[in-house]
């Protein structure tokens, strides 16, 4: 969750050219030297000593140039560490900051075989002996010829009719939503126990209101809101939900689950319930016939369709800084950096017919939508009843008034707003983001972090000949989501997070996002396809648009 400048930069040269890192020099000479952890027979024979020694220096000269068995590849660092010199937005950098941030990142796992797609980085799975039973493409397998299931869908009267069993002293339950107790139970089971960041320093906080707007969307089954109760206390410890969507990857739609909000008590890690509850959830799908799904984690697991990377636009500088969400850079004062992050006091688009969404604005929404994210390898399918709860639900009570991006609404969740030409009255964009604080622990003075994260946008901009090549649909973005975080900033919102996806990667650096140190790998389950384009571009789409779908 956390962003440092210092951190950012690396990370982000490292990544601008995915080519050279995958023709390191370490790479070349493993290949050349054949696999050191090879038996000695498949190596050539010889029995000469000379030839030995030769061999035992060229493996620890491999070895030196891999940076051991733990470190990040020192000709890795040392390209990262001039190219951030030559940029000159980092001059304090030096090789352990530059390491720092690439193991930070994860690119030690990358180099040593542990993570990647596909035949790319292949790793051993033992670690992952739950998913190896499961129909999800396997890490190590060879990218997929043709997209399809992998399991076929089988009749209601071929599955478990009863719940996978639980260990001693736990029992299946179903959280009902729509009953206060219930929804406050299960928001305090999230509270204490769901995502944080790697320091432990801040954990998403999901309000009451959050939870009825992610977990009651047209068509919802509440039977797969599963969760595990203690049977002597009935107290919840454990959660898994499923969402109904319609999903289309590539030309293929299908029926789907997005499964989400997976969360076991703190004190029950060693009871192995994830396990359990994901069969639990999969079964309650099977039951009505939802064989797909689509999941996201921060966590590798057997294998990511897409990998996108968190972004972190800083709005309220002074509380990010005392609460080390960010620090200030060594070439920067505070006062600097509030100023460099300013933003306007009104949106630039206010003029061209900017404000809030309302129920009349429904169906050229979604149809806008509809139209803007076939331009994406993935995205979901909305009806104009899915599109009013996703845009509208979340708004709050009270009026919608002119200037709505100056006060927020009791328990409002998400904000939505559309251009209206002025002059033909039709729907020319659309934005939305949402609410998500995250509890800050252990600090005296604040303990919550006001974030908004970047959701839907659209503009018929996109559809103008040559948008791309000649920059319109750019800056028409910049302009778009600029307003966005004009709104979240009047909002009193501290900060503004966006993933790289869909059209996020053309305008992220312009609107000084900055970029974080946490990953979001998108999986789906029972589903074959190659990857998608997301923090990388692939030869298919550019980075970010293959994927378009920002999760909750």
């Amino acid at each position: 969750m956390s962003t440092s400048n210092g951190k950012a930069r690396a990370v982000e040269i490292i990544e601008d050219d995915p080519e050279k890192q995958g023709s390191s020099e370490s790479e070349d000479s493993e290949d050349e030297l054949g696999d050191p952890s090879m038996p000695e027979a498949s190596m050539p024979s010889t029995s000469s000593k000379k030839q030995k020694k030769k061999r035992a220096k060229a493996l620890k000269a491999l070895s030196a140039l891999k940076g051991g068995k733990d470190k990040i590849p020192e000709n890795i660092v040392n390209v990262v560490l001039d190219k951030v010199k030559e940029t000159g937005q980092a001059p304090e950098a030096d090789e352990a900051t530059v390491r720092m941030a690439l193991e930070q990142m994860k690119i030690k796992d990358v180099i040593q075989g542990k993570t990647g797609l596909y035949g790319k980085n292949k790793k051993d799975t033992g670690g992952h002996k739950f998913w190896s039973t499961q129909p999800v493409p396997q890490l190590g397998e060879d990218a997929p010829t043709s997209d399809g299931y992998i399991e076929p869908s089988r009749p209601a009267s071929e599955l478990p009719q009863e719940p996978h069993p639980l260990p001693k002293d736990f029992e299946w339950s179903t959280v009902d939503i729509t009953d206060e107790a219930q929804l406050r139970e299960l928001y305090e089971l999230l509270c204490a126990n769901y995502v944080e960041d790697d320091d432990a320093s801040f954990r998403f906080q999901y309000s009451a209101e959050f939870l009825r707007w992610a977990l009651m969307p047209p068509g919802y089954h509440k039977e797969w809101h599963v969760a595990v109760r203690v049977t002597s206390t009935k107290k919840l410890v454990a959660f898994i939900a499923g969402m109904p969507i319609t999903l289309r990857v590539r030309d293929n739609v299908i029926n789907a689950s997005e499964v989400n909000f997976l969360c076991v008590h703190k004190k029950l890690r060693s009871k192995r319930l994830t396990p359990v509850l994901i069969k639990e959830v999969t079964r309650q799908c099977n039951l009505k016939g939802v064989f797909q799904a689509l999941y996201t984690a921060g966590t590798l697991l057997p294998t990511p369709v897409s990998v996108c990377k968190y972004f972190h636009r800083c709005l309220n500088v002074p509380k990010l800084v005392n609460v080390r969400f960010t620090h200030v850079p060594q070439n920067q004062t505070l006062a600097r950096m509030i100023r460099l992050n300013k933003v306007q006091d009104r949106p630039r688009l206010e003029k061209e017919g900017l404000r809030e969404m309302e129920e009349k604005d429904v169906p050229e929404v979604t149809a806008l939508y509809e139209a803007y994210m076939k331009r994406f390898g993935m995205a979901i399918i909305l009806t104009e009843e899915e599109a009013r709860h996703q845009f509208l639900s979340g708004r709050g009570i009270g009026p919608t008034e002119k200037e709505s991006w100056r006060k927020p609404r009791d328990g409002q969740v998400v904000w939505t707003y559309v251009v209206e030409n002025p002059q033909t009255h039709k729907i020319t964009e659309f934005f939305s983001f949402y609410s998500l604080p995250s509890t800050i622990m252990n600090h005296p003075k604040y303990n919550v972090l006001n974030a908004a994260y970047l959701y839907y946008y659209a503009t018929t901009t996109a559809f103008q000949p040559g948008a791309d090549d000649d920059g319109l649909l750019k800056k028409r973005l910049e302009d778009l989501v600029g307003d966005a975080l004009i709104v979240a900033d009047q909002a009193k919102f501290d900060v503004f997070n966006a993933l790289t996806l869909m059209d996020n990667v053309c305008f992220l650096q312009d609107l000084k996002f900055g970029a974080g140190d946490g990953l979001l790998n998108y999986y789906l389950y029972n589903w074959r396809t190659s990857s998608l384009a997301g923090l990388t571009s692939t030869g298919e789409f550019p980075a970010g648009r293959g994927v378009g779908v920002p999760m909750l």
